[in-house]
């Protein structure tokens, strides 16, 4: 006998099947909108600001042993920050009565701006004019001040260009320049990386800044990161060099072997060509390398086979 099913029976089937069947379509998962600052892309990474850390350490140092041989006196540089930011907010930092040059990079051909506090200017020229280097007012300079704190410019633009010929840099200073000036040299909205260091002197303390334009900034990370993100190898001449030097080192070595005994017949048969079998008693013989330009003895263990099998 047939059973029929009544149109509410039939509904409350369908209904059963849509409750337990799966999701042919899962809820849509809704993204989360997170805001973005256009002004901080292309910021500098880790592995990019270890590299010019480490140039610009090398930097710092040369600078600090140069110019304190040349004052004759104390003097410490040390990097405080590098950082990307506009070139607006860079010129923001400069102080009103400052020292600002423009630096030629070449072979880019592009300019940077070099900015040096003017609290540094009075004891480093006291000091070049015999004095004891003592810190005075905070004034404009005279043109003969100007031209000595030129050289002074002259031999940190040097001191960087020792420091960043790994990645072909040669900096060149062209001359200082005004407040009113300093906009010109590049735009207020290109993004800039502003190199910051600290100058300690006996007397005074002041900042190096140094900012170069958004072409020169891209191409210095650029090479850093392939540069110094490898490991360097050796060109092939050195190579050689390093291989024949190497081959040249001689090797002493001694074999000690255990107690054994012969008998005089054996002895008193030797002859000049002849050779006594040994047999020691033990299976290994013990022996030592000595390099000729390593007094460290390095011992070692031979099986009877002739290979080296352990080492101390």
């Amino acid at each position: 006998m047939e059973k029929t099913l009544k149109q509410d029976e039939i509904d409350a089937l369908f209904q059963a099947a849509r409750s337990t069947a799966p999701d042919a379509f899962p809820a849509e998962v809704k993204a989360k909108v997170v805001p973005y600052n256009f002004s901080s892309a292309g910021q500098i990474s880790t592995e990019q600001l270890r590299a010019i850390s480490m140039l610009n350490d090398l930097f710092a140092r040369n600078l600090t042993h140069n110019l304190a041989a040349w004052l004759r006196t104390r003097f410490q540089v040390n990097l405080v920050s590098a950082e990307q930011i506009q070139f607006n907010e860079f010129l923001l930092r400069i102080p009103e009565i400052s020292y600002v040059a423009s630096v030629r990079l070449e072979p880019l051909g592009a300019l940077s701006v070099l900015q040096l506090d003017l609290a540094l200017a009075p004891p480093v020229i006291d000091l070049l004019l015999g004095g004891e280097g003592k810190e005075g007012a905070l004034r404009e300079l005279t043109d003969i001040e100007e031209a000595i704190l030129g050289s002074v410019v002259e031999i940190i633009c040097r001191e960087l260009t020792a420091a960043w010929q790994p990645v072909g840099l040669s900096f060149n200073f062209e001359r200082r320049q005004m407040q009113t000036q300093v906009a010109r040299i590049m735009s207020v909205t290109e993004k800039t990386l502003c190199l910051s260091f600290e100058i300690r002197m006996p007397h005074s303390s002041g900042l190096l800044n140094l900012a170069f334009p958004a072409v020169v900034a891209n191409t210095i990370l650029r090479r850093l990161t392939s540069d110094w993100g490898r490991s360097r190898r050796h060109a092939g001449d050195i190579r050689a060099r390093m291989d024949a030097a190497a081959r040249r080192i001689r090797f002493g070595g001694s074999l000690q072997l255990p107690t054994v005994r012969l008998s005089a017949s054996t002895i008193e048969n030797l002859e000049v060509g002849s050779f006594a079998w040994i047999c020691p008693p033990t299976r290994c013989l013990y022996g030592a390398l000595e390099a000729s330009n390593c007094p460290k003895r390095r011992p070692f263990v031979m099986e009877p086979t002739g290979e080296r099998a352990s080492s101390a």
